[in-house]
């Protein structure tokens, strides 16, 4: 036995919770953040096609579904640095919260500017939390803030175009069969729970368990593939 005053080799927090577990919350704010991304891209077909938009609103519209790929798609890459333990982690996650608060403040910026949208309290107040949690996931990772849990100096990630692949195989993988497997359970629960078909209402109501599947699994297909590639590609470093 050991005594209480007795601190773990050179400072280290030991090997059961290294860092504490609100180092986690940056990675599983990235997760939301991606989750509902995809959510985004995937409640977003009914813009095919429509051309009866205002031009502002369009273009605002269009903006972010290029913000929501952008996001999943870098979002993928710092979760396989995340799996990892990667000691790049922290840097890289810093660098892609800073991004995504501007993209925030400038998304509003132009919502309060542009006289086409109505102003919200609620999408301010949005805006607030989304700001906030960035904050506090780039405190939780500052320099010296003993982010042990990302710490792996002797070994190197895979290229990021091996990730990048792997991410868009897996979503496009992930989402297919994620969008058959919710579809199907939504048709075999709308039997079940015996769902009214009038005016379509059994059919609708697969078909927004599908979409749910498909969001479901890009995202674990993605998170999935990025892991592997992470897990069997590590190498050393020389």
């Amino acid at each position: 036995m050991t005594s209480s005053s007795e601190q773990p080799d050179k400072g280290q927090a030991p090997a059961g919770r290294p860092g504490g577990d609100l180092f986690y919350v940056p990675v599983g704010w990235l997760i939301f953040v991606m989750a509902w991304s995809v959510y985004g891209l995937a409640s977003a077909w009914w813009l095919v096609g429509n051309s009866g938009l205002p031009d502002k609103i369009f273009y605002y519209l269009v903006g972010g579904l290029v913000a929501n790929v952008i996001t999943i798609l870098w979002g993928l890459y710092l979760l396989g640095l995340a799996f990892g333990r990667s000691g790049r982690f922290p840097h890289h996650f810093t660098i892609w919260q800073i991004a995504t608060i501007v993209w925030v403040l400038a998304r509003q910026a132009y919502v309060l500017t542009v006289p086409e949208f109505v102003f919200s309290a609620r999408s301010l107040g949005i805006t607030a939390i989304e700001i906030g949690i960035g904050l506090l996931c780039i405190y939780l990772l500052r320099p010296g803030s003993g982010a042990g849990i990302y710490a792996r100096p002797q070994t190197e990630a895979p290229p990021v175009f091996v990730s990048i692949i792997a991410a868009l195989l897996g979503i496009i993988l992930g989402a297919i069969i994620g969008a058959l497997v919710g579809f199907f359970a939504g048709s075999v629960i709308a039997d079940v729970a015996e769902v009214s078909c009038f005016e379509g209402g059994c059919g609708y109501f697969a078909a927004f368990i599908g979409l749910a599947g498909l969001v479901v699994g890009a995202i674990a297909g993605g998170i999935l593939a990025v892991w592997l590639v992470h897990r069997r590609r590590r190498k050393p470093v020389a």
